[in-house]
């Protein structure tokens, strides 16, 4: 039986798939490692080898991690925003929008550098949250102003990725031929050299730099593109059809990515227009496997609110891994188990500890209703 679209809020299954995004991150990737130190399995050797980022040009899971959440973010946007545009509050909608963006470029340079200033050059402004917080406030205000002619959001995405495209086929830094894709030589590089404060995170490169935000808007315009799918009534689109044309619209951001990755690589440092179609592909397989499987069919519902504990919390989680030892607990509630046991097992031991202690605050805070609204 399928499960009507709601006309407000999330379904299920995208707080999930935003929670298994983020399980990798604060823990997912630990318990592998330590599970293929105490086993030697070599197949656990190779996953945990698909778990890092690539150097440059060329995609590995561990790459979809961000833009995923990107993606997410742009799908969360009809269910957020619809209700409020159809009762024509465009200027609140509005002011909603630039104020989580501003609000989330401030949290990401809070999580680069704490609560203290270390003077310009020491500080790092370009942030994980930062673009986030960027692409999507963009990409909704594109929404809010075209949410009555969805078609526009495709001519925007196609603006955005060809103008990129071509922006970064014309320049260059002083000294390298147009076009040149080089972290010395590209023109997005250039750039942040010229115009972005502090200090970069590669020294002559930020991954998440000024100018490289501009493609990163596509992520969350596809986003918005397949949350609108999604939010449609199910008495006009059953949800294995919005599913089967989810996953059917994936393969064609995938094979599209895929040729355009000759003239233009898919790169994630550089955010490439073909990186964009890549992980958008991947991301729409993914919810439309979530969706129709959580949602629809309800067979991985459980799964999906053990998963839905870590994405409604999802911000707050990120920040408090980088100010919350999270670690110090777990050693006092698991540390003397742990010792009990071969050296081997003791880090697949504290590695779940850790996880279970960040597992248990987010459950305990979406069980009080407490949620970082950003």
């Amino acid at each position: 039986m399928d499960t009507p679209a709601p006309k407000s809020g999330r379904l299920l299954s995208l707080d999930a798939l935003r929670g298994f995004d983020l399980f990798w991150i604060v823990g997912g990737h630990a318990i592998l490692l330590a599970l293929h130190v105490l086993t030697g399995w070599e197949w656990l050797g190779w996953t945990n080898g698909l778990l890092r980022h690539v150097e440059w040009d060329g995609f590995l899971p561990y790459d979809l991690i961000f833009p995923l959440f990107l993606f997410l973010a742009g799908v969360s946007t009809p269910f957020s925003l619809s209700t409020r545009l159809e009762a024509g509050s465009r200027g609140e909608a509005c002011r909603k929008a630039v104020q989580r963006g501003l609000l989330l470029v401030l949290l990401g340079i809070i999580y680069n550098n704490g609560l203290q200033w270390k003077g310009l050059e020491a500080m790092r402004f370009g942030s994980v949250l930062g673009r986030i917080g960027l692409a999507c406030m963009f990409a909704q205000l594109i929404f809010i102003f075209n949410h009555r002619s969805p078609r526009r959001l495709w001519y925007w995405l196609a603006g955005v990725l060809v103008g990129y495209f071509f922006i970064m086929k014309i320049g260059h830094a002083p000294g390298f031929a147009p076009g040149d894709l080089t972290m010395q030589g590209n023109f997005a590089s250039y750039v942040d050299r010229l115009l972005l404060p502090g200090k970069l995170n590669k020294g002559i490169h930020d991954p998440e730099g000024i100018l490289a935000t501009l493609p990163a808007i596509g992520n969350a315009l596809l986003g918005i593109l397949a949350g609108l799918w999604l939010r449609r009534p199910a008495v006009e689109v059953s949800g294995d059809r919005k599913a089967g044309v989810l996953a059917l619209a994936s393969l064609v951001s995938l094979a599209a990515g895929a040729v355009w990755n000759v003239s233009f690589p898919i790169n994630k440092q550089l955010w490439t227009s073909s990186f964009v179609l890549w992980t958008c592909g991947w991301a729409g397989l993914l919810l439309g496997f979530f969706y129709w499987t959580v949602d629809v069919r309800g067979w991985l519902r459980r799964p999906g609110e053990f998963f839905a504990v870590i994405g409604v919390n999802s911000i707050f989680i990120y920040m408090a891994g980088g100010f919350i030892s999270f670690s110090y607990t777990a050693q006092a509630l698991f540390g003397g188990v742990a010792k009990a046991l071969p050296v081997p097992a003791q880090g697949l031991v504290l590695a779940v500890g850790v996880f279970a202690v960040k597992w248990a605050l987010l459950w305990l805070m979406r069980r009080k209703g407490v949620f970082l609204r950003v």
